[in-house]
């Protein structure tokens, strides 16, 4: 790895030398140079130092996708301000609680959202605030064009932290995962090599960038090799057909293989100029593993990465890619199938997953309690995630220790869900859990014990009331009235049972 500290400067160093080379196209035809992403992130840092944002402080950010989006989050990485991405469903009462976690300096919001942002902001004492629309306009652009360009790019030290995304168990709030520029340059780094990233690539970008996968992964493998993007605002299984032709490389969810599949135009001759197909952020199912393969011709690539770490392990680029497994580890990251205590097991035998490398998360924002209970004392991370390593050395997860539920490869807490149902009249006890989906890997349904089993709660209402807090991602998908829940011996919910007895619910 180099000796850039600063991931932004890493960045710079990758850049083509012809600066007038095109960076990214959008799905509407505008081309973004190399040399007007470089004037326009140090426009933006210029500005952002206007606003008086300092190194350290958190800029949130809750914008539709856009190029100016991107350059924003260069143009902290640029000034050492800590990037936090929040996702675009998020609803008031969930910002509210990152907002007043986090303590942003500057909030980016779009213009539709800045009332239900402007009343949270009040309430913390007046933060500050702009807009940022999809179309790059808003109050963060006003005059931007005459601003001078920020060259200078903040000199940091490695575990300075360069972004903090949210993430969470089933218990207790979200935790802010702080992320540093050490774990993003090698990351970005070591995937680029593995994936066989050059400058001749063109990457289809539909992911979301208030993610690891859209932001870190994707981003970061086209910003180090020099490869050009075209970046679309969101994943739309005819609008990615239609680009195949042009692309190289593609990176998405689970989700957007099975709509891709669901297309009848999908087959070998519309994948033909591709080489690479990546899925990560939810399991990918067998029959759409085999499906795309017998369609297309290629293999889908599986990697396994979560926010505190980024990318762990991969398939190989050159070899056999094991369907049900998410790889090997990459290079620089040990990583370990262990029992309780931290002890490594044999091949075969089922554990938590732990990891040890430059990609680690520095911890968890405020709350040293929950980063010491992370970490081992040799330095390993504990995912919560439960695997078993093949005699090849493939790593196949079986499933989760904690009970969180990756829905269209966005994450969603059951507790979350689960307080508000519980809160309902004629609600004694909820239970969410996610089963098997075709289309988002797993759907959330929600088993709930009401107060009177001849009189249930109207589900209506409760979905009601759910919508009116939660993002749409979190919204069960069916409502089941049970007499009563399986306990263990302690009195806690088996969730593991509930899982088995509705795992087919939905192809009924």
């Amino acid at each position: 790895m180099t000796g850039q500290a600063n991931f932004y400067q890493r960045i710079l160093q990758a850049l083509p030398d012809d600066r007038n080379k095109t960076c990214l196209t959008t799905e509407l035809g505008r081309a973004v140079s190399y040399s007007e992403l470089v004037a326009t992130t140090g426009r933006l840092a210029t500005r952002l130092g206007q606003l008086g944002v300092r190194p350290g402080d958190r800029v949130a950010v809750q914008v539709e996708k856009s190029p100016e989006a991107l350059f924003l989050y260069l143009a902290c990485l640029q000034i050492g301000a800590i990037y936090l991405p929040l996702n675009t469903a998020y609803t008031g009462p969930e910002l509210a609680y990152f907002f007043a976690d986090a303590r942003p300096g500057l909030i980016v919001g779009t213009t539709k959202m800045v009332p239900a942002i402007l009343e949270i902001a009040q309430g913390l004492g007046n933060a500050l605030v702009r807009t940022l629309d999809q179309d790059g306009g808003g109050s963060l652009m006003d005059g931007l064009a005459s601003l001078e360009i920020t060259l200078s790019v903040l000199e940091t030290s490695p575990d300075d932290v360069a972004a903090m995304l949210y993430t969470s168990g089933t218990t207790g709030r979200s935790k802010g995962a702080m992320l540093t520029h050490l774990g993003l340059i090698s990351n970005a780094e070591v995937l680029t090599q593995e994936w066989g990233f050059t400058a001749k690539d063109i990457l289809l970008h539909t992911l979301p960038i208030f993610h690891v996968h859209g932001l870190f992964v994707a981003c970061g493998c086209a910003f180090l090799s020099g490869a050009r993007m075209l970046f679309h605002a969101s994943f739309d299984a005819e609008k990615a057909l239609d680009h195949f032709a042009q692309a190289t490389v593609f990176m998405g969810v689970p989700t957007y293989y099975s709509r891709l599949l669901a297309n009848p135009r999908l087959n070998a001759s519309a994948a033909a100029n591709m080489r690479l197909f990546v899925s990560g952020s939810a399991p990918l199912l067998p029959e759409t593993f085999h499906h795309f393969r017998e369609r297309t011709g290629h293999t889908i690539l599986e990697r396994y990465g979560m926010t505190e770490t980024g990318m762990n392990t991969s398939n190989p680029l050159r070899g056999e890619r094991r369907v049900g497994t998410v790889g090997q580890p990459l290079p620089g990251i040990a990583l370990r199938i262990a029992d309780d205590t931290g002890k490594s097991l044999k091949p075969g035998e089922v554990g938590v997953i732990e990891v040890k490398g430059p990609n680690l998360l520095k911890g968890y924002w405020q709350n040293p309690e929950k980063t010491t209970e992370a970490f081992r004392q040799d330095g390993y991370f504990i995912t919560g995630d439960v695997a078993y390593e093949d005699p090849d050395g493939y790593i196949c997860i079986v499933g989760r220790a904690s009970d969180m539920i990756i829905s269209g490869g966005y994450n969603v807490y059951p507790k979350e869900i689960e307080t508000i149902i519980d809160e309902q009249p004629g609600v004694t006890e909820s239970a969410v859990i996610g089963i098997p989906h075709p289309d988002f890997g797993e759907a959330v349904i929600a088993i709930i014990r009401p107060q009177n089993p001849a009189n249930p709660p109207d589900s209506a209402l409760i979905l009601a009331t759910l919508k009116k807090t939660l993002a749409g991602f979190k919204i069960p998908k069916k409502m089941i009235f049970v007499d009563d829940l399986p306990r263990n011996t302690m009195g806690k919910v088996i969730k593991a049972e509930l899982r088995k007895a509705y795992a087919q619910l939905l192809e009924k």
